[in-house]
């Protein structure tokens, strides 16, 4: 009888144990989400992006795909970026079921790519260097192109860690809202200048797949036992 009171006594301690380490856990998420709010007010105000001549898209772009502030709920933290694919769509969280919502460009059939990772250095008018796989399949690529306003890669450029990837701008803004790119998110120049300027070094970034057709107003988080995978139908893509 004393041993089982002891070990219902040692059962009841783990439970409350675990049952405040839940609660610290989640304390400290809201106290870490609260800070990063704070520390970040400035790149997660709400623009204002009503008038024509602050929009800072293109006019001839169709409404959907120009730069604006939308409802979006996420699970994720403020400060995310996460890539709409199917519907060429970038959102930049901003808290409060809040984003910022830019029209890309992204992969082609057979280009296209998703998972999880993360900013790891931002470069502004990047030169650009075709890696090997795409100057195999179009030879008639320089092999460097120094930054400037004919270059490709077009203002700024965002390389995804672990990747050939990249958010950057682009000379050829009637590709946004297509399916073009060999794997690489086109936005307008002044649209990736407003998100360079928003997005840190370490910034998760998440990729939606090409078959994801839920409401555009709902992010899901990707499955937990693969948080950092990443699947494409090709090795080296730009």
């Amino acid at each position: 009888m004393a041993k089982r009171k002891h070990l219902a006594r040692a059962v009841g301690a783990a439970l409350v144990v675990t049952i405040a380490a839940a609660g610290s856990a989640a304390a400290q998420s809201q106290v870490i989400a609260a800070s990063y709010a704070r520390e970040n007010a400035s790149i997660l105000r709400v623009p204002d992006y009503s008038a024509s001549d602050e929009s800072g898209a293109a006019t001839d772009l169709p409404a959907r795909l120009q730069r604006q502030v939308v409802d979006y709920r996420s699970v994720e933290a403020p400060g995310t970026i996460i890539i709409d694919t199917p519907h060429t769509y970038l959102y930049f969280l901003l808290g409060g079921d809040k984003a910022i919502r830019y029209g890309i460009g992204v992969g082609r059939e057979g280009f296209t790519w998703s998972g999880v990772k993360t900013i790891e250095r931002k470069t502004e008018w990047p030169d650009w260097i075709p890696p090997a796989d795409m100057l195999a399949r179009q030879p008639y690529l320089p092999r460097f192109m120094a930054g400037g306003p004919g270059n490709p890669l077009g203002a700024r450029a965002m390389y995804l860690a672990g990747t050939v990837y990249r958010i950057h701008g682009t000379n050829a803004p009637d590709t946004i809202g297509k399916q073009v790119s060999s794997g690489c998110i086109r936005m307008l120049n002044q649209d990736v200048i407003d998100l360079y300027e928003r997005a840190h070094v370490g910034t998760k970034v998440v990729v939606l797949p090409m078959n994801h057709f839920e409401a555009a107003s709902i992010s899901r988080p990707l499955e937990p036992n693969v948080p950092h995978a990443i699947t494409t139908s090709r090795s080296v893509l730009r």
